[in-house]
């Protein structure tokens, strides 16, 4: 599904009034106040009823008659919505909430992307390897910014997934992208994260070379790599700081703490 516009009157209500629900301000089971949310956001009633339908094909309200508009419960939001998942993720700072997301994301990682690129080291085209060797050069540019460093990670698991040739796969870019782009933007506010070019250059050496063993290895060693930026940061006890390996076992998948003492420097991008 396309990501829903952010532009404009209508699309600032459905994402003010989502944020308000994702974080709790209007809870579960509560019925919305139209006249006074029409009040509070400066909107008219049908641009208001307009945003209330958007959030209700995501699952997070529906309207009865005698009851009115209401919040439906967490168990019902499509939560694999590229929308849900990026507004809870650009709701502000690090909260434990967020954390517990990350932690989420870093378990689905754990699932998905070492067995799709096995598929992509079998599959893949010329067109693929030009894609993702291209957005390995644009992640090791010096000169690279932030927020240009985050780009080209996000464009290396978009190329990785698009070489499965799989299309429910591809799919799969909507739920990652979201939460790996605020997973980037975390790890570069430090300046301790790990060099991530080895790491996706390794994947890419074994997807060129078609041996989806090797490349599932280096997959599994990219996610550990990541679970070790994260662990550097300050968050909270039940935080992804606690180490998410790739085997969900809470280590970095070779049997140690995942405590990474690598000193090295770099754009943390996984």
């Amino acid at each position: 599904m396309t990501p829903y516009a952010r532009r404009g009157v209508h699309g600032q209500t459905v994402e003010a009034l989502a944020r308000r629900i994702l974080g709790g301000e209007i809870p579960e089971g509560a019925t919305l106040d139209l006249v006074a949310l029409q009040s509070e956001l400066d909107v008219s009633l049908t641009a208001l009823r307009e945003s209330l339908k958007v959030l209700a094909a995501k699952g997070m309200v529906d309207a009865r008659q005698k009851r009115g508009t209401f919040v439906r419960a967490r168990a019902d939001w499509n939560l694999l919505d590229a929308d849900v998942l990026r507004w809870q993720f650009e709701g502000g700072g690090a909260t434990g909430a967020e954390w517990s997301l990350l932690r989420n994301l870093a378990e689905v990682r754990a699932i998905i992307e070492p067995a799709a690129v096995r598929l992509a080291a079998e599959r893949r085209t010329e067109a693929d390897l030009l894609l993702l060797e291209t957005a390995v050069e644009a992640m090791g540019r010096e000169e690279a910014d932030p927020g240009h460093a985050v780009d080209a990670d996000l464009a290396f698991h978009r190329a990785l997934l698009a070489a499965t040739h799989n299309e429910l796969l591809e799919r799969m870019e909507m739920v990652i992208e979201s939460g790996l782009a605020h997973r980037d933007r975390i790890v570069h506010s430090s300046p301790h994260s790990e060099d991530p070019v080895p790491a996706h250059r390794a994947v890419l050496d074994a997807v060129r070379d078609r041996d989806p063993q090797a490349a599932e290895t280096a997959m599994r060693a990219l996610l550990d790599q990541a679970g070790r930026d994260l662990a550097r940061l300050d968050g909270p006890e039940d935080s992804p700081e606690a180490g998410i390996g790739t085997d969900g076992s809470g280590t970095d998948g070779s049997g140690t703490d995942g405590s990474g003492t690598d000193d090295t420097k770099g754009s943390g991008g996984q």
